[in-house]
């Protein structure tokens, strides 16, 4: 059984806003977004947690619900981590929990680990759920530097293998960006490939070209938005000024419109 969200993977390039609360979401939204995706980063920054598995898990259940209300209708896949477990069963749970509270998608990684370990969670993931969510395998192996750069496209291909054997719908390559590379991972899985905005990544028309079929923000557009903040507040706890503070923002009346 495939879902709307499904649909969106199969033509075209499916660029995601990742939002890491609510509100974000909401302005995301409103921007035209097809689909809205969460950063783990972000929303666990935004709850006061630093990023790496360690939110606890019906903290990020309850951003989910959140996100979801904030989405209107829209999407909404969850940055899974690594599903807050080592224990396939009760990854599984906390999926259950995910979809319960309105997740269409998933990203679930593998951390740079053994493929195994991740192709047993999917496993679990898919014969507690079902079919309908979207399960989008996350392969580490650059962001974590496994083995020799000219050897990663050839590990990806072996884990996107497997993991689509398990049962995922995507697979998801953050650090790629090199265009050769990226057209062969793409013409070597079945999977839709998604890729992380970075710099030196080809342009929208170029990665539609090769085949990709999604584009993530990642925790780009959090930390963007929590170094603007920085450097305001930096600012005004130097001189108090009024000035800087209103100049880029969204006006009250138009923010307080935006929310359901």
């Amino acid at each position: 059984m495939t879902t709307a969200f499904h649909d969106l993977h199969r033509a075209g390039l499916l660029i995601l806003p990742n939002a890491w609360d609510a509100g974000s979401a909401a302005v995301m939204r409103s921007l035209g977004a097809r689909a809205i995706a969460t950063t783990s980063a972000g929303c666990a920054w935004s709850l006061g947690w630093p990023d790496g598995d360690v939110l606890p898990v019906e903290r990020a259940v309850r951003m989910c619900a959140d996100v979801v209300r904030a989405a209107q209708g829209l999407p909404v896949s969850v940055d899974f981590e690594g599903g807050y477990s080592d224990n396939p069963g009760d990854v599984a749970a906390h999926a259950a929990a995910l979809v319960e509270a309105g997740a269409a998608g998933i990203n679930i990684e593998d951390g740079g680990g053994e493929p195994g370990a991740l192709a047993a969670k999917i496993e679990a993931i898919r014969t507690k759920v079902g079919r309908e969510l979207f399960i989008n395998a996350r392969c580490d192996v650059w962001l974590r530097g496994v083995g020799a750069p000219g050897a990663r496209v050839d590990e990806a291909l072996r884990r996107a293998a497997i993991y689509a054997g398990s049962g995922a719908d995507g697979f998801f390559a953050p650090g790629l960006s090199e265009p050769a590379g990226i057209a062969r991972l793409v013409s070597g899985t079945p999977l839709p490939v998604n890729l992380l905005a970075l710099p030196g990544l080809p342009a929208r028309a170029e990665l539609e070209r090769l085949g990709v079929r999604r584009l993530s923000a990642g925790s780009a557009l959090a930390s963007a938005a929590y170094g603007r903040v920085a450097s305001l507040a930096r600012s005004f706890l130097a001189d108090g000024a009024s000035e800087p503070l209103m100049e880029g923002g969204l006006p009250w009346s138009e923010m307080n419109a935006l929310m359901p």
